[in-house]
């Protein structure tokens, strides 16, 4: 279910670490203080991260109650989570994917050759 993605309107990941034994009153609490969403929007997962990377946190609120989801990977692998901290950002479908299957959110390719001006 997690790893799918199925049953979520929106995925918003909270980038900066956060105690991971909090429950839902408590990462609800911490969503609406560092950054003023509200965590009873119906069918959207915020993702949290602890001090290790091999686990992450979710709560999601289904119209008559939360649900607190915790993810913990097999051994030897762990969530590329973003590097800044301070921040919360919607995930797109592929970008989750991506996230619960141990890749980076964020693009690897580097452009090799400059962009061409094709004005002239």
């Amino acid at each position: 279910m997690l790893r799918d993605g199925v049953g979520f309107s929106k995925v918003i990941i909270c980038c900066s670490r956060v105690d991971l034994r909090k429950g839902i009153d408590g990462l609800s609490t911490y969503i609406l203080l560092n950054y003023g969403l509200n965590t009873l929007e119906k069918g959207t997962l915020f993702l949290f991260r602890g001090a290790k990377t091999d686990r992450c946190r979710g709560l999601i609120f289904e119209g008559d109650g939360y649900v607190v989801l915790t993810k913990r990977l097999a051994p030897g692998n762990h969530f590329q989570w973003p590097k800044t901290a301070d921040e919360a950002r919607q995930l797109t479908p592929d970008q989750f994917k991506r996230l619960m299957e141990g890749f980076t959110i964020e693009g690897t390719i580097r452009e090799v050759f400059p962009k061409l001006n094709c004005e002239n």
